[in-house]
């Protein structure tokens, strides 16, 4: 395959890693992801926005907000095939239950859940489930979807850019390494449509939970396994999403 040569075929590249749509997309080759990172938020964006149509048919139907909640993080979570929160939970397993630096990258590589990981994945669907039927109203917390997809995806291009590859193999390293000014362009747009879509102080006040969280959680995977890996990425969009959507939930 030939490496995206537009922003068109970039945006598919992006699609086709964070999404299962059936976009026909490729990612295998060394740095086309890195090249469709200012993508990210757009993509999330469009996952937002899908999210936010069945979050408004489930009110619809009058099941109420906590049925809304769930069955729109279980929506989210079949439009990505689950991949920001495979890898939560591999995070999880490995950093929390690694005892050095291999055998955290190897229990990564195990496609097994365990405790830490398991409890991860609850704590985070429950979250925003429980963001999500606080917010009640499908016009806010459609807003606060598109702002959470799109921002939490936004900031891991200019991770990839600082952080380095943990091991030689695997996602983080043939994902390649962004251009600065796409690491500056895609958490750009995330906030961008994140202060639009929750307004000047909630949309500041969401980015800035959201980025520190995201930034303890890579000083924590620099310091623990050198750097990221795929999962990784996974677990920092899933820190972001989370913080976002509590924070629009907040009275």
């Amino acid at each position: 395959m030939q490496a995206a040569r537009g922003p068109f075929d970039e945006f598919i590249a992006a699609t086709g890693l964070l999404t299962r749509l059936p976009v026909g997309a490729t990612v295998a080759e060394p740095g086309v992801l890195a090249a469709a990172g200012w993508a990210f938020p757009l993509v999330g964006a469009g996952v937002g926005g899908l999210c936010a149509l069945a979050y408004l048919a489930v009110a619809l139907t009058d099941l109420g907000a906590t049925a809304a909640g769930w069955i729109t993080v279980a929506v989210g979570i079949l439009a990505t095939g689950a991949l920001h929160e495979d890898g939560l939970a591999d995070t999880a397993d490995g950093l929390g239950g690694g005892r050095d630096r291999e055998h955290k990258l190897a229990i990564m590589r195990d496609s097994r859940h365990g405790t830490y990981g398991t409890l991860a994945l609850v704590l985070s669907a429950g979250l925003r489930a429980a963001a999500l039927a606080a917010l009640g109203d499908p016009l806010h917390a459609g807003l606060a979807l598109i702002a959470a997809h799109a921002a939490s995806r936004g900031a891991l291009p200019l991770l990839m850019w600082r952080l380095p590859p943990a091991r030689p193999d695997g996602l983080g390293a043939t994902a390649g390494r962004p251009t600065g000014a796409i690491a500056v362009a895609a958490p750009t747009i995330g906030a961008v449509l994140a202060l639009a879509c929750l307004g000047p102080a909630r949309g500041a006040a969401a980015l800035a939970l959201a980025g520190a969280g995201v930034v303890l959680a890579a000083m924590l995977a620099r310091r623990q396994i050198g750097g990221y890996t795929g999962d990784v990425l996974g677990f920092f969009q899933q820190i972001g999403e989370v913080a976002m959507l509590l924070v629009a939930a907040a009275r």
